[in-house]
């Protein structure tokens, strides 16, 4: 009986580790299918289900049963992933598809972004990544200038909410304070969830345009709040509970705007197993800056060198060829009988 109830304890260990944390679908357009069903899905592939379900190619085959292949040729135009740290599972208004997450490690959407970036560079594409707590922004793409006016910093962010057409106004605050520093972080990232949508709604062609878009929101002021008052005091709860309609809200809005054809994710991680390591990157800037290289240590091929080298070797080899074959010809040309110049020069010599 005793090796029967270790047994059951540490399948139990288990599976409450395997489902800690969640990945959830929203919405999503019918071109992008997501099968329902307890598959979990490795913290450090979901960069990869945003990138398959935007039809991009990733390096490593997914063998992740959640997503199917949907139509080819109909892909979304916007993908939006919102990661929430300090729960593992937010109770949504309504009911979507949602997957554990196992090894939730530290995660970015940079190469889907840099892939955005390349490939739609003349376009109008929008890629903004936020992360108001610790003050890191990204955005590429020509639609820089219509998020330039967005507040992204902790005191623009303080100074919005205390405007007269912010979220305070229509927001059930319940037990937040509007004094508390730590409060006042979790409201600052609805705010900013409100007026990327009231941006969009304002530029509808952005959402109507060919290129696709892509929005990466870290959130963590329900963690900052589980931190000050604890998990179990009112403020956690009614924060979990504004948190969520905000997101659904804001999931159905984005939806809207992109006429139905816009992916919208939510990532709700307790905590990391790994620290987030990463550079900050400010507004407009268009490339990341090349990694320190201390120990001279050549950087690793990608798949396209063998292409790369093939292309300038024969390219150059042809060249070569031909100097050599011109400069042979030219050095052994004869001047009075090869060169129209001289045959020319001579007739008129004769005839006068």
């Amino acid at each position: 009986m005793a090796p029967r109830m270790g047994v059951l304890w540490v399948a139990s260990v288990i599976l409450a580790v395997v489902s800690a944390n969640e990945f959830s679908v929203l919405r999503a357009p019918e071109s992008v299918i997501f099968r329902e069903g307890n598959w979990p899905i490795p913290g450090e592939r979901i960069p990869d289900v945003a990138a398959l379900s935007m039809g991009f190619s990733i390096e490593e085959d997914l063998s992740w049963p959640g997503l199917a292949v949907g139509d080819l040729f109909r892909r979304p135009r916007a993908t939006v992933l919102v990661t929430v740290t300090g729960i593992d599972k937010l109770k949504m208004p309504k009911n979507g598809v949602s997957y554990p997450v196992e090894n939730a490690v530290p995660f970015s959407l940079d190469g889907v972004a840099n892939a955005i970036h390349t490939l739609f560079s003349e376009e109008t594409p929008v890629v903004v990544q936020l992360a108001p707590s610790e003050e890191r922004v990204y955005m590429v793409g020509k639609a820089n200038s219509v998020f330039e006016d967005l507040s992204v910093t902790l005191r623009q962010l303080r100074n919005r909410l205390f405007q007269d057409n912010s979220i305070l106004a229509s927001l059930p605050v319940n037990s937040l304070s509007r004094n508390n520093e730590v409060d006042l972080l979790l409201l600052s990232e609805l705010q900013v969830l409100h007026d990327i949508t009231c941006l969009l709604a304002r530029h509808k062609h952005l959402a109507k345009d060919h290129s696709p878009d892509l929005y990466s929101l870290e959130l963590s002021g329900l963690e900052e709040i589980g931190k000050r008052y604890g998990e179990d005091s009112q403020q956690f709860k009614d924060a979990s509970q504004i948190l969520a309609d905000a997101l659904q809200k804001f999931a159905d809005e984005m939806y809207n705007i992109y006429s139905g054809n816009a992916v919208v994710e939510v990532v709700t991680v307790k905590t990391f197993d790994t620290p987030f390591v990463r550079k900050s990157r400010s507004i407009l800037q268009s490339s990341e800056s090349k990694p320190e290289n201390p120990y001279n240590i050549g950087y690793a091929y990608n798949f396209n060198y063998a292409v790369v080298f093939n292309i300038i070797f024969w390219i150059m080899l042809g060249l070569a060829i031909a100097v050599i074959v011109i400069s042979y010809n030219l050095w052994n040309m004869d001047p009075g009988y090869d060169s129209i110049i001289y045959r020319m020069t001579n007739q008129k010599i004769r005839m006068d």
